[in-house]
């Protein structure tokens, strides 16, 4: 006879100031991942919005907004743009790896040039090699880090430029956090490549969707998920394909040329910020 299945007991943090839209509070409900049937636990809050981060799954539960959307790609409906198109060609002698969720230090101090450059001053830019472990390692479900590298040369493995901590779920990859070089050229958008890379993977082994975490219409720095097609996102009704000429006109807002405002300075929230710190 088999143990019955716990329903999960979940908690509410204190609200905090928005990391994506100035003038905002946050707050987050959230639940433990653990026990034998942490990947199902985890794949099913997957499907309602929730996001894992160690061993909590958590999603946004604000008290007056409701901007961050869950969003997934369609996998193997995708086809990509001209600009996308431009962004494979341009990595197409990235050397790609998949690897057990073991925390290196070559990814840490990847990690490291990648928060300086793009998040200074963000929630994990103070993170120590201890929390980076806990980071990667620290994980109930199936999950892998795959690590980008250029051409080797010598016959030692190539440069690391590029790594995602990815969970492997019945219907897809979901990308739980990415960084790369920020000094990269002649690339294109090296973050862009790395969802590419996991769309053409998600494709490959069958698997329908790609998760993105949150788009917040609003925030500038999350507009670069609108421009992956076809884009599903996570609505009251469940999960809704967004319409083409809406995704049309958003992928055009996105790709404005702008000048860097307020909103860059804030820290980034998907894959936890360094202090946020779930106590029961």
């Amino acid at each position: 006879m088999t143990a019955p299945i716990r329903f999960p007991r979940f908690f509410v943090t204190s609200p905090s100031a928005c990391p994506y839209l100035p003038g905002k509070f946050e707050r987050k409900v959230f639940t433990e991942l653990r026990g034998q049937n942490a990947d199902e636990l985890n794949e099913a809050l997957g499907r309602i919005g929730f996001r894992r981060s160690q061993t909590v799954a958590y999603r946004p539960s604000c008290l007056d907004c409701q901007a961050c959307v869950s969003v997934r790609v369609a996998a193997t409906e995708f086809v990509p743009s001209t600009s996308q198109k431009r962004t494979l060609r341009a990595n197409r002698d990235i050397e790609v790896s998949e690897c057990r969720p073991w925390a290196t230090d070559e990814q840490f101090q990847l990690l490291r040039r990648y928060l300086a450059s793009r998040h200074p001053g963000g929630g994990m830019a103070e993170m120590d090699e201890s929390d980076f472990a806990d980071m990667v390692e620290h994980t109930p479900v199936s999950s892998h880090v795959v690590e980008y590298r250029e051409p080797s040369r010598g016959g030692g493995p190539g440069r690391l430029v590029g790594a995602c901590l990815t969970d492997v779920q019945g219907d897809g990859l979901s990308m739980i956090y990415s960084f790369y070089d920020p000094d990269l050229q002649d690339r294109g958008g090296f973050g862009n490549f790395i969802i590419l890379d996991h769309i053409r993977r998600a494709a490959a082994e069958g698997l329908p969707y790609v998760y993105l975490g949150y788009w917040v219409e609003g925030s500038q720095r999350m507009q670069y998920k609108v421009r992956f097609r076809p884009l599903d996102r996570l609505t009251r009704a469940g999960w809704e394909r967004m319409p083409e000429d809406e995704q049309r006109r958003l992928i055009a807002e996105a790709t404005r040329p702008r000048v860097q405002d307020a909103e860059e300075k804030l820290p980034s929230k998907d894959g936890l910020p360094l202090d946020y710190r779930l106590a029961h």
